[in-house]
């Protein structure tokens, strides 16, 4: 997105009123002092008038111009504020990070450049330094939800910050349903090689895939899977779709509710997941649920292990999911292993250029 930023002209705003007189031939060897009273109020004024104006720029998105914020206006930047500028026909894309994960977020937004869906991305910054890079790059893309989390515990899988860090996921998507949004949530160890949003099909309440490795026939059933050996099925909470009905609604508070039955503690390093599944099977009788395809949304453990199944479903996956997989390192190294690891080569594809 290519932003010209405009900034009102500060020239000749207080030159006549304030020029000072010539000096008379008997004080003309005296020294002159620039410091003088006169001086000094016409700095104040240029001080203030650039204080009240300069934080302000004007922004070009699409055929409408919005003014937004600079960087440091950005920690006052709503939720509410923030949707309404990215979405399209009610419609926003969102994903959490903390400043460790920039790195995949930038390779998860060139895949979604690359289906053209780019400008329908909200990045819901879990640090002020999320925040600021991505707006500082992306004007308008990242908002923060407080309390702020401790950004180097968040990203150590089955760390209580982890924990901490999953378990906001329900409550900023709530708020989202709750200001008539639809949403599709992604975690960014992602890549789009699809439009998912055309793989909505009917009108359902929530969508979502399954997690599980198993290979099921091309025309699966769309309900909910059976519960495994822990009692609930195996869905996975990083690939969720959203629309702003009861039902949403209803799944998301009864996530909210489980995760508070299910706290982290040394002994149960848990994460959102179990408790997603739970919210699920609970309330499967009161809401519309859809299973999407595993062809088109295959878990890690398949796409990455199962070059067979790759290979008879070529054409149909949509969104790649880099899980089964626990590390930075590793997840990165698996990506460029399948050439979808991006950003070494194209991150002008990027709204956020390389970072």
């Amino acid at each position: 997105m290519s932003m010209f930023l405009h900034q009102r002209s500060l020239h000749n705003a207080f030159s006549n009123p304030f020029a000072a007189p010539p000096p008379s031939s008997a004080n003309s060897k005296r020294p002159i002092s620039i410091l003088t009273p006169m001086t000094l109020l016409v700095l104040l004024c240029l001080i203030m008038v650039v204080g009240v104006f300069s934080p302000w720029v004007n922004i070009p998105h699409g055929i409408f111009s919005v003014s937004k914020p600079a960087v440091s206006k950005w920690n006052s930047y709503t939720l509410d504020q923030a949707l309404s500028f990215v979405a399209k026909n009610g419609t926003v894309i969102v994903c959490i990070v903390s400043q460790p994960y920039l790195p995949f977020l930038n390779n998860w937004l060139i895949s979604i450049t690359r289906q053209n869906r780019q400008d329908m991305v909200l990045v819901i910054a879990e640090d002020y330094a999320s925040l600021y890079k991505v707006n500082e790059r992306w004007p308008g893309h990242a908002v923060l939800i407080p309390p702020v989390l401790d950004a180097e515990s968040a990203h150590k899988f089955g760390s209580k910050g982890f924990f901490n860090f999953t378990a906001r996921r329900p409550s900023h998507l709530l708020k989202i349903l709750e200001l008539g949004y639809s949403v599709m949530y992604n975690d960014v160890d992602m890549v789009w090689l699809g439009d998912p949003l055309l793989q909505l099909e009917g009108n359902h309440d929530v969508y979502f895939t399954d997690d599980m490795i198993p290979i099921k026939p091309l025309n699966h059933s769309h309900a909910l899977p059976p519960p495994g050996k822990k009692g609930h099925p195996y869905i996975c909470s990083c690939m969720i779709f959203l629309r702003p009905t009861d039902g949403a609604k209803l799944v998301l508070r009864k996530w909210i509710e489980e995760l508070q039955n299910q706290p982290w503690s040394r002994t149960q390093k848990s994460n959102d997941q179990p408790a997603f599944n739970w919210a699920l099977m609970k309330t499967a009788k009161e809401v519309d649920l859809y299973l999407l395809p595993q062809a088109a949304f295959p878990t890690g453990g398949l796409y990455f292990k199962n070059k067979t199944w790759v290979k008879e479903t070529k054409g149909k996956h949509v969104i790649i999911h880099n899980n089964y997989i626990v590390g930075f390192e590793k997840k990165i190294k698996r990506f460029r292993d399948y050439g979808l690891w991006l950003v070494d080569d194209h991150a002008d594809e990027s709204p956020l250029g390389r970072i």
